[in-house]
């Protein structure tokens, strides 16, 4: 078993743009289910707008990369409030039941065949929508290493920026949840009635929330994309949200840095029970499972080890006791 390439793999994900991805869209969940309480189980929905929205600018309209991001965003805008203005209302459990169901309608919407010119229906669409993006890459022609991790001038490309704009989310949540806004934010998941007591509008504050979450899950969602060079709706799936309440839990709910860790920690450990899974069958210490039944067994790990977590470490790795004191 080549241990070596087994953690070079692992490395390797762990920088990956999908970590990114994951990174940013689940700290726009501890933006609306860490700090503000709205339990949110739509996150899926918002990458998929931000996926759909750049590519359909893009393919369907020549839209110039700063238009289509533009596009991207307005439209998850208009999805939070949408959506916000039925549900903010409702119960913690109402809303995740409203919330899940409005990312699978939009995936449903994309895959109507009536919409196939548009969003190329149950295929998706491809065809060089990413070409603008790579077109800005300032990194000459070549071959980049990260550690034992090589990859070529639009790989490196994508890994700075999509980290880049995890770092600086990362900054703004933390500035942001140190403000008097960020401090009604955590008021309102103790109690909103007390909060709602002092004159501040609670709604207004939830809706605020909501969308910046959202606007992260759309930047990650174009995050995602972008290195595949295809959007597919089979992407934004509801075990999408999962694994971001996943990674979510993993590095800590009310952190900053703790959705970052755990997109790393998840994917890693992902990566390392594939491997060394596929490494005993392939030299005959495993021989009850076959390699497809493997690949389905990591997830069965990773649940586990979830739960071990909820058991012992119910905060996360970087997360605090006391913000589990919700009311």
């Amino acid at each position: 078993m080549d241990f070596a390439n087994i953690f070079s793999l692992a490395f390797g994900e762990m920088i990956s743009p999908t970590t990114a991805a994951y990174a940013l869209a689940a700290l726009g969940l501890a933006v609306h289910f860490g700090y503000t309480g709205l339990l949110n189980f739509g996150q899926a929905g918002f990458m998929a707008m931000g996926a759909y929205g750049y590519a359909i600018s893009t393919l369907t309209f020549n839209a110039p990369l700063p238009v289509a991001v533009l596009v991207a965003l307005l439209a998850s805008v208009i999805f939070a409030v949408v959506l916000g203005i039925p549900t903010l209302r409702l119960r913690a459990d109402y809303l995740a039941i409203v919330t899940i169901a409005a990312a699978e309608i939009v995936r449903y919407i994309v895959t109507t065949n009536g919409l196939t010119n548009v969003t190329g229906s149950a295929n998706g669409l491809a065809g060089g929508f990413e070409n603008g993006f790579f077109a800005l890459n300032p990194f000459p022609d070549g071959n980049y290493n990260i550690g034992p991790v090589g990859m070529n001038e639009d790989g490196f490309f994508i890994r700075v920026v999509g980290w880049t704009i995890v770092a600086l989310a990362c900054v703004a949540v933390w500035l942001l949840m140190r403000s008097p806004w960020g401090r009604v934010l955590k008021g309102i998941r103790e109690d909103e009635n007390a909060v709602r007591s002092l004159g501040k509008n609670v709604y207004a504050y939830k809706m605020q929330a909501l969308i910046l979450g959202g606007l992260m899950g759309t930047v990650a969602g174009m995050i995602f994309t972008l290195p595949r060079g295809a959007v597919q709706p089979a992407n934004y799936s509801t075990e999408l949200t999962f694994f971001l309440y996943t990674v979510l839990l993993l590095g800590g709910m009310a952190t900053v840095l703790g959705p970052v860790l755990g997109a790393m920690i998840f994917w890693v450990v992902l990566s390392l029970t594939q491997s060394l899974l596929f490494g005993a069958i392939e030299i005959g210490a495993i021989t009850f499972l076959t390699n497809v039944q493997a690949g389905q067994l990591r997830y069965i790990l990773v649940g586990v080890a979830l739960m071990l977590l909820m058991i012992f470490r119910p905060q996360g790795v970087l997360g605090n006791k006391k913000e589990l004191a919700f009311a």
